[in-house]
């Protein structure tokens, strides 16, 4: 049975796609029983977001040499399902996500693990994807040594 990594942020558009694909292409050459989603926090506020994934995502991923896929979802908004299925949850901006987490699903707060990837206001793209990318790569070895890695 495989297990599932759940990235979250705000619009799922950019950074949170950004990781489930390329966690999703690294997983699998890996032949690790992982896969991963993606979901966002606060869906209404991505109002400037047009299509189903943020450009830069797609040419971060092309530049790591990720397919494509031809049909590619719209963004999805956070459901309570999502958190019960995932066993690992990650959230890309602490300072961003973590407020949204405490007010809209609170008794999640100590199962969300936080990384530091901010929004195309506050880091360029190339910047935050690189650090994206290094925290997915930084998960394999991790998540291949424990079947259920659950944090603290």
């Amino acid at each position: 049975m495989m297990e599932q990594i759940l990235f979250l942020c705000t619009g799922n558009y950019y950074r949170s796609r950004f990781a489930e694909l390329l966690f999703n292409h690294l997983a699998e050459r890996k032949g690790l029983e992982w896969r991963a989603i993606s979901r966002a926090l606060a869906l209404e506020r991505g109002i400037y977001n047009v299509g189903p994934i943020s450009p830069h995502a797609i040419e971060g991923l092309r530049q790591r040499g990720v397919q494509i896929p031809d049909k590619l979802r719209m963004p999805q908004q956070l459901q309570e399902s999502d958190l019960e299925s995932s066993t690992r949850i990650i959230a890309l901006h602490e300072p961003e996500h973590r407020p949204l987490v405490e007010q809209r699903f609170p008794p999640w707060e100590q199962r969300v693990e936080y990384w530091h990837a901010p929004d195309l206001d506050k880091m360029p793209p190339d910047q935050a994807l690189e650090y994206i990318a290094q925290q997915v790569i930084g998960l394999l070895p991790e998540l291949k040594t424990k079947k259920n890695s659950l944090p603290g």
